[in-house]
């Protein structure tokens, strides 16, 4: 990911929307934040916001403001929800906007433990 400049000219947030504007940056962005999500280090609201931001670089400019709208409704109805339709109303929502949900291998231990591999076996049962 290449780092961008902030204008000095510009505010941060029409800076850091612009960069957005650009689906792998966003991608990368969203990469970044989930990561702190796993940690535990990530507080709901400022989840939302950064959706809310890729959603105003990637969705806003090509919907109606209607679609906009309820779009940004559906943020607000699925972030507090807990479960699995969590996680497919987010990658429905992410779609929308050209991007996908991914899984990837841990860089730290790279190892699929023994409780994760049960539930594997388990779910394929």
């Amino acid at each position: 990911m290449k780092y961008a400049k902030v204008p000095t000219s510009d505010s941060y947030h029409d800076s850091k929307i612009s960069n957005l504007k650009d689906p792998n940056y966003s991608a990368a962005y969203l990469s970044l934040i989930f990561d702190e999500e796993e940690e535990g280090d990530l507080e709901m609201g400022i989840m939302r916001q950064v959706l809310r931001d890729v959603f105003e670089a990637l969705g806003e400019p090509n919907m109606s403001a209607e679609d906009a709208k309820l779009h940004l409704e559906k943020l607000d109805v699925l972030l507090p929800q807990e479960g699995i339709a969590t996680i497919y109303a987010l990658a429905n929502w992410l779609n929308v906007l050209g991007l996908k949900l991914s899984v990837a291998v841990d860089a730290e231990d790279g190892e699929i433990s023994a409780n994760v591999a049960e539930l594997a076996e388990v779910g394929n049962a």
